[in-house]
């Protein structure tokens, strides 16, 4: 397996580009969180650092360490490709078994692309389906599991407001009609609107919340491109955050310039919509830090124009200058290349008391780094809405000694009982964390 990976490497070294040898960490890896990262010059080498971790899977009785004071339990196993979560109010938690579409790859490069994403868990035969996750059983697993929805297209986000159910398709929103204890749903679903899909969806995953007062949906876009390789035209309506209105369908972008947009909730205590966004790659190790941030309406977060505010990106053309001067830096560094993905308020009361309120993030891990980073779950305190502190590990051992992926975490949600749940897309498992003992 390791000579094969070095091959393909190899030939995209050869051929494209795709992988090379960039340089080493310059900047310890906490520099690249909190409210004020440190942003190093930029290195844009002939071939930019590929650094695969091979998907491996738990062995039989492994799984991840969770902080001091928590332990990590299995909740549900043997799973297909696990993305995202959603805990309905009867307690029933919502699966998507989900990956991208299977589009016909633009060009050499993007089958070569294919290919390196394979060996490292991606781009699998995308199941499509939602499954329901019912009660905890004797042994800390789920007592019942069934396929609530079928025939999707690459479904992510989950929402229900009152009783519809909003799932978001990689090109599409639809309704469907919710009964609350029913285990699967046989309605066809509604469109409510399109969404920007192939034929190239260089950012699949399409993330759905509702607003507080359920009369607008807010959906997650991402870009087409790293950095508008690919062209403007083809970012229309991409790198944003849509605000939906449920009754009419009628869409805005409610704020732009966020590259991949995942996770969103809204803060607890200010009720401030925030988001977990990855940013681009290939300017080295050191840049550019993922982040989580609060998002204001109307507002440009730069890309791909700039990062961190008005960083100019030189790799872009034609230059925007009136666009940059526009462009606001975000909260909260999540460090370089992490892949944060996940993110969730906690308001539950099972878990200690130092993580009410606080935010927890599920970290993909990286692949444009020579040194590993994000494969963890991590926790950034909040005190009046904003962040307050470092961020603290809450699930590791994600990497096995040699550097191989046992999992991955992506989505994290609080079921009904306050416990932490954990989609882990290469381990086929949904992990919870409770209190030790």
């Amino acid at each position: 397996m390791k000579i094969r990976l070095f091959a393909l490497s190899l030939a995209a070294t050869s051929a494209l580009g795709l992988a090379g040898c960039g340089p080493q960490p310059t900047l310890p890896p906490q520099s690249g969180f909190g409210a004020n990262p440190r942003l190093p010059a930029p290195h844009k080498g002939l071939l930019p650092t590929v650094n695969l971790a091979e998907a491996l899977g738990w062995p039989a009785g492994a799984g991840p360490v969770a902080a001091p004071g928590l332990q990590v339990t299995p909740y549900a196993q043997g799973l297909s490709h696990p993305r995202w979560l959603y805990v309905l109010p009867n307690g029933d938690v919502l699966v998507a078994e989900t990956d991208g579409p299977a589009l016909k790859p633009i060009g050499f490069r993007g089958w070569l692309e294919r290919q390196i994403m394979k060996r490292v868990g991606a781009e699998t035969h995308s199941p499509n389906r939602i499954v329901l996750l019912r009660g905890l059983g004797p042994d800390g697993k789920t007592a019942s599991r069934s396929v609530f929805l079928t025939g999707l297209n690459s479904p992510f986000g989950m929402t229900l407001v009152g009783d519809t159910l909003y799932v978001a398709d990689t090109d599409a929103v639809l309704a469907f009609p919710y009964k609350a204890g029913e285990t699967a749903i046989a309605a066809p679903g509604v469109k409510l609107i399109d969404l920007p899909g192939g034929p190239i969806d260089h950012h699949w995953t399409k993330n759905i919340i509702a607003g507080p007062d359920g009369t607008k949906l807010y959906v997650t876009v991402g870009s087409n491109s790293n950095v508008g390789e690919n062209g403007i035209d083809a970012e229309k309506g991409r790198a944003a955050i849509w605000e939906v209105d449920r009754a009419t369908g009628k869409s805005r972008i409610y704020a732009s310039g966020l590259r991949n947009a995942n996770g969103m909730d809204f803060e607890p205590k200010t009720g401030a919509l925030w988001t977990a966004v990855n940013e681009r790659d290939e300017l080295g190790d050191d840049l550019v830090p993922d982040y989580m941030t609060s998002v204001k309406d109307g507002a440009f977060y730069g890309w791909p124009y700039s990062y961190y505010g008005q960083h100019v990106d030189t790799r872009v053309s034609p230059p925007r200058p009136d666009l940059v001067a526009k462009a606001i830096a975000p909260d909260y560094a999540l460090g370089s290349h992490t892949a944060s993905l996940g993110l969730t308020f906690y308001r539950g009361s099972l878990l200690p008391a130092q993580y009410l309120g606080g935010a927890f993030i599920g970290q993909h891990g990286s692949w444009n780094r020579s040194k590993r980073a994000g494969y963890k779950v991590i926790f950034v305190p909040f005190q009046n809405g904003r962040p307050a502190g470092p961020p603290q590990d809450i699930l590791t051992g994600f990497l096995s000694a040699k550097d191989q992926a046992y999992g991955r975490p992506v989505g994290v949600a609080t079921d009904s009982t306050g416990a932490l749940l954990v989609a882990d897309d290469v381990g086929n498992t949904i992990w919870r964390v409770t209190p030790k003992g």
